[in-house]
C-alpha cells in the first residue's frame, strides 16, 4: 500500500476509503511522541492490510515507514477522541474487521509468529465471532532511574500473576451472560492512582464493523454480544495487548510520578516478546484454533 497524508479524518474519509475496503485495518492512535516507529513496525509484521495512524504534526517517522501507512492529523488526546473516531471509521466500512491500539502498545495472539491476523480472524469468523475479547496486559521498565518514563523494550516486565475477574452486571444488578470484568498488572497494584472505571485490562480490541454499531468510552459496544468473552457453545480465541500505556502515565502525570519508585514486585518477570509466553501464562486463549 502506497502511504498518503491526510488533513484530518474529513479528508481521510473522502479520500482514504480504500483503506478501509479490504481489512484487517489497524487503527493506531498516537498519545506521546514514545515508541510509534516500533508500534506501526510491530503491527505491520503481523498482517494488517492497512495501517492508519492518527497522530499529531509533531510526530516525526522514518521514510519507510511514511510510505506505507496512512497518517491523518489528529488531537488522540482531545474528549471521547478515540472512540469517537473509531465510530466514524465503523460508520465508513460496515463489514471490515478492525483493530485499534494506542502507540507503545503491542497486539499478540496465539501462534502470531508464524500466523497472520487476517488467517486467525478467518477462524474467528468462521466461528460465528464478530469480536474479540483482548486483554491489556501491562508493560513497564526494569529500572526507573534508568527509563524514568517506564518505557524500555529491551527490559520490559509484566506482571505473571494477580490476575483475575469480577461478574460484570447489568442495571438490575444480575450477571451479564459471558461477560466479565478483569482486573490485574499495575492497574490493580497501583489502584489507588487509577479512576474505578479504568481499572479494567479487557478492551474489545478487534472487531468486525457494523451498521448501528457504537464503540463507548469505556472500551464496549452497544451490542452485547461483542462484550462477550466467548460464544454459548466453546471458549473462542482470545488476545493480548501487551502496553506500556499505564507505566508511563503514571510516570508522567504529576499526581502519582513521585509516589512510584518502581513497578517491580515479586510476580514480575521479563516480558519475552512471543505468544507462548502469554498463553503458558494464562493471559490468552487459543480456544479450537491449532
Amino acid at each position: 500500500m502506497a502511504g498518503k497524508r491526510y488533513d484530518g479524518l474529513k479528508d481521510f474519509l473522502e479520500r482514504g476509503q480504500a483503506a478501509l475496503a479490504k481489512g484487517p485495518v489497524a487503527l493506531i492512535m498516537v498519545e506521546d511522541l514514545i515508541e510509534v516507529d516500533t508500534t506501526i513496525r510491530h503491527h505491520a509484521q503481523l498482517g494488517f492490510q492497512s495501517i492508519v495512524v492518527f497522530a499529531p504534526d509533531a510526530l516525526d517517522l522514518p521514510e519507510d515507514i511514511t510510505t506505507t501507512i496512512h497518517r491523518v492529523r489528529h488531537d488522540t488526546l482531545a474528549d471521547n477522541a478515540v472512540p469517537d473516531t473509531v465510530n466514524r471509521m465503523i460508520e465508513a466500512a460496515p463489514g471490515s474487521w478492525f483493530y485499534y491500539c494506542y502507540n507503545a502498545e503491542f497486539l499478540f495472539f496465539p501462534f502470531c509468529e508464524t500466523r497472520s491476523v487476517g488467517e486467525m480472524l478467518a477462524f474467528h469468523t468462521e466461528e460465528r465471532r464478530d469480536a474479540m475479547l483482548t486483554y491489556v496486559i501491562d508493560l513497564y521498565a526494569g529500572d526507573l532511574d534508568t527509563f524514568p518514563d517506564a518505557v524500555s523494550l529491551e527490559t520490559a516486565m509484566i506482571d505473571r500473576s494477580g490476575y483475575y475477574a469480577l461478574a460484570r452486571t447489568d442495571a438490575n444488578g444480575a450477571p451479564k451472560d459471558r461477560q466479565l470484568d478483569f482486573f490485574g498488572g499495575i492497574r490493580w497494584r497501583f489502584e489507588e492512582h487509577i479512576p474505578k472505571t479504568r481499572r479494567h485490562i479487557d478492551r474489545i480490541g478487534l472487531f468486525r464493523a457494523k451498521p448501528g454499531l457504537r464503540l463507548g468510552d469505556n472500551h464496549l459496544f452497544n451490542d452485547e454480544e461483542y462484550n462477550t468473552y466467548a460464544c454459548p457453545w466453546h471458549h473462542n480465541l482470545t488476545a493480548a495487548i501487551c502496553s506500556f500505556r499505564t507505566a508511563k502515565a503514571l510516570k508522567t502525570n504529576a499526581g502519582s510520578r513521585f509516589d512510584i519508585h518502581d513497578f517491580k514486585w515479586h510476580n514480575s518477570v521479563p516480558f519475552d516478546w512471543n505468544s507462548q509466553q502469554l498463553l503458558d501464562l494464562g493471559l490468552m486463549e487459543p480456544g479450537q484454533w491449532f
